[in-house]
């Protein structure tokens, strides 16, 4: 038996082999028959053709290289993808989980914006305090937007349980659980009205950063630009996360001062730089614009300068001075000051070139790669040559007292790649992997020291490039910037989209292009377009979906997924009931195909109603949805969870409760009646 599986499968291989050859040589026949009788474009041949694969691909003009890229990401029904890659939303504020290669998007996790296919935000106790805890005072936030999503990692690689993801607008972080793919914490920064540098992990996921942007007065107070540099700041700050409770604890958390230069990305040191992060930084110039009282653009007088600054961060050193409590208070928040930092040996500056917008570390921690938009280079910094300086104390400093390291000591190399270098991702091969904003191309450059062994090319020194369309930002190759990359695809994560899509009216989708990388040398392929019409998303980050090990149902009925645990107002069958306590009613519902229990729940009109539904279903995919009219009440209700929602009747009337999610042939029927009497 196995011998004959084994020549079921050889065969397969061999006829999927022979039939891209017969399709090429169909293609080439055809391109032949165009060259002398006309284009492809003038072809009679029908919009419908046969099932004939060599008479499809000669009727859609398909290319052998059409047809490689369809079968490398072509997933049949029923197969699932080998990669999943999770994408910010951008100012839609949630994340989108796309399968890879397939590029299908399989799910929205909603996060800081209400969804209601997820009844998130739309009375399900538990969704609105989350919401609400991100909330700033009197102000309801109910959007944001998502740029870093960032997954948990056990020494240095994705373990599929945790993901965070920041809010960019109002300087929020996020923690999504996947077991269930559902946001369970925001967190409002209390030093900081916006950020851009969130989130990224430590290697075993202990701490979050989260990196500022545009300085202010930390703690949201006011001050006139004309104080710029006394009093405007930048920062960092070090969420601690309890992997056991799941939670970030600001408790435990703190922030460091920083110059007000506008800080950006961050990321951590790995194996030989652990326990160090690098930001970079912009704005070194501190412009204040003001192009209304004729002072320079801020896009002109943040871009003066060659050079501006990566900061270097001892981390471990960092968290041994706040828990000592060398700190100040800043709006109930432990921060670092500036001088104490300086002092203790916590902050250093690296010159970077002009304008740069991201800091990626190589898998083994042994280098710092940064590009600046208005250099045509990336330029390598060496960790070690960074500890040397540091142990040379052979340094300027800037305005502000913090130590400048000189630029030739710690550069280890430079390479001219193109227009517009943004950000870098890296192979299994000693390829590194960097975005051309204004070409707009992927490059791929051989790394050197202990990478060039696996590669034949020279070492620092770019291979290949590949375009796309257009305006490329970041790039997420297949767990890319963790101590052990995959290879085999990178994503780019494209700004415009233009004429790759038929014209929906002037706001386009972004555009998600799929590389093959699993080639060396110059052998780039782009295999497939996916628009994205939902916000701007970001960044993303691409890990083997066999380490996601979510659940398929909750682990028993009456499952509360914020707290992860049986809920106390669980309802079985057979103890639904409507209770009344003065002015208040309490109803314990079950669902299941295709009922609810009870269908009548009779109350009147200024009661204060909580409800408890209990989805009693233990069947794969068997959810049910709840919604009321008026009541702005819209509830999912997953197999074996518990939901609970309240409200006010402050409207009489009849309303018909139902369904909302397609769950049998008798749905339709799956209804009520809630009575409110005057």
């Amino acid at each position: 038996m196995q011998r004959l599986s084994g020549f079921k499968l050889s065969f397969k291989t061999i006829m999927a082999l022979l039939l891209v050859l017969a399709l090429g040589l169909v293609l080439l026949i055809s391109c032949s028959d165009n060259e002398e009788g006309g284009s492809a474009g003038e072809s009679d041949a029908p919009a419908a053709v046969s099932g004939d694969a060599a008479a499809i691909a000669e009727a859609r003009g398909l290319t052998p290289d059409d047809i490689t890229a369809a079968l490398k990401t072509y997933t049949p029904t029923g197969v699932y993808d080998e990669y999943i890659m999770f994408a910010s939303g951008g100012h839609a504020g949630q994340v989108f989980v796309i399968g890879m290669p397939s590029m299908r998007m399989l799910k929205t996790i909603a996060v800081f914006t209400p969804e209601p296919w997820q009844g998130y935000g739309y009375g399900a106790e538990g969704t609105m305090e989350i919401l609400e805890a991100g909330f700033v005072g009197d102000h309801e936030l109910t959007w944001g937007d998502t740029h870093h999503p960032a997954l948990s990692e056990t020494a240095g690689d994705y373990d599929g349980e945790w993901l965070f993801i920041n809010d960019k607008a109002n300087a929020r972080v996020a923690t999504i659980d996947l077991r269930d793919f559902e946001t369970k914490q925001i967190v409002k920064n209390p030093i900081a009205i916006s950020d851009h540098g969130g989130t990224f992990v430590l290697p075993d996921t202990d701490w979050i950063i989260e990196g500022g942007q545009y300085a202010a007065p930390l703690g949201w107070e006011y001050s006139s630009l004309d104080n710029y540099a006394e009093d405007y700041r930048g920062m960092v700050t070090i969420w601690k996360f309890d992997r056991d409770a799941g939670r970030i604890v600001p408790e435990e958390s703190f922030a460091m001062e920083l110059p007000p230069y506008w800080q950006d990305l961050c990321d951590a040191g790995k194996k030989v730089s652990e326990g160090w992060i690098f930001c970079n930084s912009f704005n070194t110039e501190m412009a204040t614009g003001g192009v209304e009282d004729g002072n320079p653009p801020f896009e002109a007088g943040a871009s003066q300068r060659d050079m501006d600054y990566m900061h270097v961060i001892h981390l471990d050193k960092a968290i041994e001075v706040a828990s000592a409590g060398n700190t100040v208070d800043v709006n109930g928040f432990p921060v670092i000051p500036l001088d104490t930092a300086i002092e203790e040996g916590l902050l250093y500056f690296v010159p970077e070139p002009k304008s740069p917008h991201g800091v990626d570390i190589t898998p083994g921690g042994e280098y710092m790669v940064i590009s600046g938009k208005l250099d045509p280079h990336t330029t390598i910094y060496s960790f070690d040559k960074i500890q040397a300086a540091i142990a040379a104390g052979n340094w300027e400093t800037d305005d502000y007292g913090v130590p400048i390291l000189n630029f030739d000591d710690v550069m280890e190399a430079q390479v001219e790649l193109g227009l517009g270098p943004l950000h870098t991702q890296f192979d299994d091969k000693g390829y590194a992997y960097t975005s051309l904003f204004l070409e707009p191309a992927v490059a791929r450059w051989a790394l050197g020291g202990d990478y060039a062994e696996l590669n034949d090319e020279p070492e620092w020194s770019l291979v290949s490039k590949i375009n796309v369309h257009y305006n490329v930002g970041h790039i997420a190759a297949a767990e890319g910037d963790t101590v052990s990359p995959d290879g085999k695809y990178l994503v780019s994560l494209n700004k415009w989209a233009i004429d790759r899509f038929q014209n929906v009216g002037p706001l386009l989708p972004q555009n998600f292009q799929l590389i093959d990388i699993g080639q060396p040398g110059d052998n780039l392929q782009l295999l497939y377009d996916m628009p994205l019409p939902d916000g701007e998303p970001h960044y993303a980050q691409i890990i083997k979906a066999d380490k996601l090990d979510p659940w398929e149902v909750y682990p028993e009925v009456g499952w509360n997924p914020h707290t992860q645990s049986p809920d106390p107002n669980a309802t079985l069958i057979g103890e639904e009931r409507v209770e009344r306590d003065g002015d208040t009613v309490e109803v314990f519902m079950t669902s299941i195909r295709s009922h609810f229990t009870p269908e009548h729940v009779e109350i009147n009109k200024g009661d204060h109603v909580i409800w408890h539904i209990t989805n009693v279903e233990q069947t794969y995919d068997a959810t049910h949805g709840f919604t009321i009219p008026v009541y702005n009440i819209n509830v999912s209700i997953e197999p074996g969870e518990t939901a609970t929602f309240e409200f006010d009747a402050t409207e009489d009337g009849v309303f018909s409760y139902y369904c909302t999610e397609f769950c049998s042939a008798l749905h339709l029927e799956m209804t009520g009646y809630l009575l409110i009497e005057p």
